[in-house]
């Protein structure tokens, strides 16, 4: 006796199971995510500390700003077109000192991104690793010396040599109105020394000595994260050292690169002790880096501070903000790239 069974039809067989989809109609199966307490607690303590620094920053820019107001009301929107400083007599600006500021940083940076790009490339990707650690710690300590140091080195040795160098571009590039320097004569040998020095160009280039470490730093960081997978491909391919770097590395420490030197722009905006050492004080736009006397914010502050009046304090606070704001600016444009970059990112090999 032979039995035979006829399967269901499709239909009877799928709506006999129990299917998830006719409780939640995208099929998908909800997840519940429980924190551990260790996670909470780590979660509660960084955000703590983030509102801790927003709240910081915030009583710094209000601080200034309770007390430059007195001197804003005075001056009002000169305060950013005027050069001179007499905040005693009411007329004074930060026109002067906030174009010295920038030129500084200009120049430092100038210095400093070559010199922070090779030294990463050369610890990360070319040194023995017998020497890499060795040259990792001369870095950071250059980045621990005090700003005084340099300073001094800058005033009493590097300032000797570098009118040299000042007086050659002066006559190379005198052309340029950014090198320009008046009653310099390029023909004559024997044309004076003095109106070489303590320019923004010498503060410029100590203070690009001063942020090169910390810039180092940041993009040695980010060109040894740089995936091991793509440098695997690029050598598969033939490429040479160099062309790894420049096709690999670089590309992927865009990021880095831009945030270290960020980073270095707004320690050399509010450079204070090495810049007030070196620079000889002048009240008036300098657009020229090479020739004597310039200024910045910082070191205003910290030579008018001890002897300024009522209304002087008020105006050093005024600068103060716009210094603080500038460099808030800077950071958040250096955010903005970065956040586009990218550094960081993982290898899909």
């Amino acid at each position: 006796m032979t039995i035979t069974v006829e399967p269901a039809p499709a239909e009877e067989r799928f709506t006999s199971l129990p299917l998830r989809a006719e409780q939640e109609p995208d099929g998908k199966r909800p997840i519940t995510l429980r924190l551990s307490a260790s996670d909470l607690l780590y979660r509660s303590t960084a955000r703590t500390g983030g509102m801790i620094v927003l709240a910081l920053m915030a009583m710094v820019g209000i601080f200034l700003g309770y007390r430059g107001v007195q001197a804003l009301r005075v001056a009002g929107f000169s305060f950013l077109t005027t050069s001179a400083w007499e905040p005693d007599s009411g007329k004074f600006g930060i026109a002067a000192v906030m174009t010295g500021t920038l030129l500084i940083g200009l120049v430092a940076i100038t210095v400093a991104v070559p010199l922070s790009v090779g030294t990463a490339l050369y610890i990360s990707e070319y040194a023995p690793r017998q020497l890499k650690r060795t040259l990792v710690g001369m870095v950071d300590l250059m980045a621990a010396v005090p700003s005084v140091v340099y300073g001094l080195w800058g005033a009493y040795l590097f300032q000797d040599q570098a009118v040299y160098l000042a007086r050659f571009l002066a006559a190379h590039l005198g052309w340029i109105p950014l090198f320009a320097v008046k009653g310099n004569d390029p023909t004559d040998p024997l044309s004076p020394l003095a109106i070489f020095t303590s320019s923004t160009f010498i503060a410029g280039t100590v203070v690009g000595m001063m942020i090169t470490p910390v810039a180092c730093s940041v993009m040695r960081e980010v060109f040894t994260q740089a995936p091991a997978g793509e440098r695997e491909g690029a050598f598969a391919l033939g490429a040479t050292r160099w062309g790894m770097i420049r096709s690999v590395v670089l590309p992927f420490g865009k990021g880095g690169i831009i945030g270290g030197s960020m980073l270095g722009l707004g320690r050399a905006l509010g450079e204070t002790i090495a810049v007030a050492m070196i620079i000889s004080p002048v009240f008036a736009i300098q657009p020229h880096i090479l020739q004597n006397g310039a200024n910045s914010v910082s070191a205003l502050i910290a030579l008018r501070n001890g002897d300024a009046s009522t209304m002087g304090i008020s105006a050093l606070m005024a600068a103060g903000l716009a210094l603080f704001l500038m460099t808030l600016v800077v950071n958040f444009i250096a955010s903005s790239i970065i956040a586009r970059s990218r550094s960081g990112a993982s290898s899909d090999a």
